[in-house]
Formats: C-alpha cells, structure tokens, sequence
C-alpha cells in the first residue's frame, strides 16, 4: 500500500499520474463505494456515482493542496456526487427526494446484491427516511466509523454540528423501527 503522500506526488506528476490512479482506486474503491452505496442504496446508481467521483478526482488532483488527507477530499467528492445524483434523479424523474428515496427502498427489497435479513432492511428503510445531510452524517459515522474530527473536515462543519445530527438521527432511527415492530 503506497503511502498517501507518495501517492498525491504521483497523482500529480505526468509521467506517474495513471499508474498512481490505478493504485488510487485499488485502494479507495470500495469504501467509497460503501459511503455512496449508503446515500443512494440501488446498486447500480452507486457504480455510477463512483465512477463519476474517480473522474472528478482524476480531473482535479493538481487542485488538490494538501489541506486536508486524500482521503478526506474523495470522501467530500463523494458525498457531493451523491447528494447530486439523488437531486438530479428526482428532477429527471420530476419527482421529489422522497419518492427516489421510496423507489430506492422497494428495489433495495429485490435487489440481489443486498443479502440482509428483514431487521436489516428495517434498518435501510430507516436511515432512508433521514434528511440528505443527516443521513450522511449516519452512515459516514456509523457504518465507516469516521471519528467527529474526520467528519468535521469533509463536511466542513463543526464537531458539535455532527454529534447532534448524529444523535437526532440515531433517534429518529429508533423511533421508525419502534412504529415498525408496532405495526408486525
């Protein structure tokens, strides 16, 4: 595994660029694909924007200063890809959010690339249910263990900020698997 530095120097150098691109993702696929796969659930749409989110590093690496890690800047790129594909769907679709998220959720039911049991996928349709932002937040912190810091420098907003998103949403999760149980 190249070492962060190391690689954003290949990435931004010529004759380096696609062989340290190629380490890139070899090493971040997959978490992004988790982080985007929590924010807009269908799996194909997740390949998609991950694709789109490797463009847009590939495009914007000499950009990249070094104020925060490698890492923390694909993970914004990816966040922001996601939010914008979700938004883009439901205006393409002339819809709001909440019908691509209710449509998201009844194909997460049948897609074969989701092997979760009924408590799982109680648990999916509650985190579908969060605000955009909170749900971020959620996923991020929950199913990536991102510590408050990590989150405050990708989102660019303070720590307090995102520990009471999180526990709002945290809540706001209980509460929908709650009225659920309620209503089996």
């Amino acid at each position: 595994m190249v070492e962060e530095q190391e690689l954003v120097m290949a990435l931004q150098t010529e004759t380096d660029k696609e062989a340290a691109f190629r380490e890139l993702v070899k090493q971040y696929k997959e978490r992004l694909y988790w982080q985007i796969r929590n924010m807009v659930l269908d799996h194909d749409d997740a390949d998609d924007v991950l694709q789109n989110t490797f463009i847009k590093i590939f495009r914007n690496i000499n950009s990249f200063k070094g104020d925060s890690k490698l890492h923390t800047w694909m993970y914004r790129i990816a966040a922001n890809e996601s939010i914008t594909f979700l938004n883009k769907k439901a205006k393409r679709n002339n819809v709001s959010i909440e019908n691509v998220k209710d449509n998201a959720l009844r194909n997460l039911e049948s897609d074969v690339y989701f092997d979760g049991d009924n408590i799982q996928l109680q648990f999916q349709k509650a985190i579908a249910t969060l605000p955009e932002r909170q749900k971020l937040i959620f996923t991020m912190k929950y199913f990536e263990d991102h510590t408050f810091e990590e989150l405050s420098e990708i989102l660019e907003t303070s720590v307090g900020g995102l520990k009471s998103s999180y526990h709002i949403a945290v809540k706001k999760i209980t509460e929908f698997i709650k009225t659920q149980d309620e209503t089996l």
